[in-house]
């Protein structure tokens, strides 16, 4: 739970490094979280305002955050539209999102898992 919350405290940051494990966890959270509160409305019966909300809530860090996991494997944030590409763009960004960071500072900044050890 700390990785989704420190990726929402860190809302419109687009710039330095986020590990592979931050990345992923926010994205199983959101996963998580959007599947439950689509369950709940369907049991009730409503017009899934509440999931639509909290997408359009998540949407910023969530390209905030995918933005600073390309950088962390030096690549420009400018690579996120890739996946708009049907298909192959969406393989091409898996591709890039499970790499492993790059290994020392980049010109995005310092690698985060140097800064933990």
């Amino acid at each position: 739970m700390n990785w989704y919350l420190e990726v929402l405290k860190k809302y419109a940051v687009f710039s330095g490094r986020s590990r592979r494990k931050e990345y992923w966890m926010f994205f199983l959270f959101n996963i998580i979280i959007t599947f439950v509160l689509g369950f709940i409305e369907g049991l009730v019966g409503g017009p899934g305002i509440i999931s639509s909300l909290y997408s359009l809530a998540v949407l910023i860090p969530s390209i905030a955050v995918s933005i600073r996991r390309l950088h962390d494997t030096s690549r420009s944030g400018w690579w996120l539209l890739i996946g708009l590409v049907p298909i192959i763009g969406l393989i091409v960004l898996l591709v890039f999102m499970v790499q492993d960071s790059q290994p020392g500072e980049n010109q995005y900044g310092q690698n985060p898992k140097a800064e933990i050890a």
